[in-house]
């Protein structure tokens, strides 16, 4: 397992990016699978980097780990900021015009839908979000 733990802020999106692709990289993950896991990660360390400490300022800590036999890669993010269950959100319904949805959750959406697993606890005053892919 690799770690990585930074400053839940905007600005430190691509030390994510890099440190996620780093590893995809050296499994020789296939591109369109990385795709997905990059917007995935934009998607869940932006909502940490906006929403987790909307009074003061916290980190976040990213986990990757691969599993050999499944070929499957998890990536966790934690953050010990305001608790939040990003899959308790309703998915948006994609049929209705722009004008009619209403703003928000598409991301999210995107999340479930390209990631194998997406799983979330609040554990030890702790956000645990973990999403699975698998890659070979």
């Amino acid at each position: 397992m690799k770690e990585l733990t930074l400053a839940a802020a905007l600005n430190n999106l691509p030390m994510v990016t890099a440190f996620i692709d780093e590893q995809l990289e050296a499994l020789s993950c296939p591109m369109k699978a990385q795709m997905q896991i990059d917007v995935a990660i934009d998607e869940l360390f932006g909502n940490i980097a906006y929403y987790a400490y909307p009074n003061s300022a916290g980190d976040a800590t990213v986990r990757f780990d691969f599993d050999a036999f499944t070929h499957t890669v998890s990536i966790t993010l934690i953050d010990s900021g305001v608790p939040f269950d990003p899959l308790q959100k309703a998915d948006p319904d994609i049929t209705l015009s722009m004008d009619e949805r209403e703003a928000g959750g598409l991301g999210i959406f995107m999340v479930k839908k390209t990631m194998d697993s997406v799983e979330y606890k609040f554990e030890n005053g702790h956000n645990i979000l973990t999403i699975q892919k698998r890659v070979g």
